[in-house]
């Protein structure tokens, strides 16, 4: 185990990703692995921890591309607003959100490694975003929101089901929900209304095609 990718995660992250355009928004850069098995396993080894989830943060999912190009291409559906970032990952729909004319971005994600990508990513991009750590699907949270962007997020059951459940509290509150999703499993899409449809180029190694057909939904 290597205590330095432990006490420096901006090292790891910039030793490991590269910065390239986001093939769908090229507006945005990311700092994005090559490869991402054998990133995941150097996660894991530097971590000295075996079992840890997807590096989600580094790369740029179906998703979270459809969701970000639709906010940048429809940009009154963020101007001016308070907006939240679910499981915002890479930061990539955040940053869209910000340079989409929001008057403030909270990108939150449990993920520590992916905390810090969200601000290298942040930087590189030239926009200024909040970003918090607390689990939005664990408790309820006090921050309020009139928009709640989730960009790829319904790809396991029960994660599914509380990102449902906490999108409908938050549009009974009275936000807009934009959901970014390229026809995952868990996909609730009887109780969601199709905005928009983009092609996103993707890796093999992370879908089943170069190309995935993706939505942008919000609720109904």
């Amino acid at each position: 185990m290597s205590p330095s990718a432990i006490a420096d995660p901006v090292a790891f992250i910039h030793a490991n990703t590269r910065l390239r355009p986001v093939p769908l928004v090229p507006e945005v850069s990311l700092h994005v692995a090559d490869e991402a098995l054998p990133l995941w396993s150097k996660t894991e080894e530097e971590l000295g921890e075996a079992g840890l989830p997807p590096p989600f943060w580094a790369f740029a999912w179906a998703g979270g591309q459809a969701l970000a190009r639709y906010v940048l291409d429809h940009p009154e559906s963020v101007a001016g607003q308070d907006v939240i970032d679910l499981a915002s990952g890479s930061g990539l729909v955040a940053i869209a959100a910000m340079k989409a004319g929001a008057l403030h971005v909270t990108a939150f994600d449990i993920d520590g490694f992916a905390r810090q990508a969200i601000a290298i990513n942040a930087a590189a991009n030239d926009v200024t975003l909040d970003i918090s750590g607390d689990d939005l699907l664990g408790v309820p949270h006090p921050l309020p929101s009139q928009v709640v962007l989730a960009g790829d997020i319904f790809y396991q059951q029960d994660i599914a089901a509380l990102a449902f459940a906490f999108l409908q509290s938050r549009a009974a509150q009275g936000a807009r929900v934009l959901i970014g999703d390229p026809g995952r499993y868990y996909l609730p899409k009887d109780h969601l209304v199709q905005l928009a449809t983009y092609s996103v180029p993707v890796t093999r190694e992370l879908e089943d095609a170069e190309i995935k057909a993706t939505g942008v939904w919000t609720l109904k």
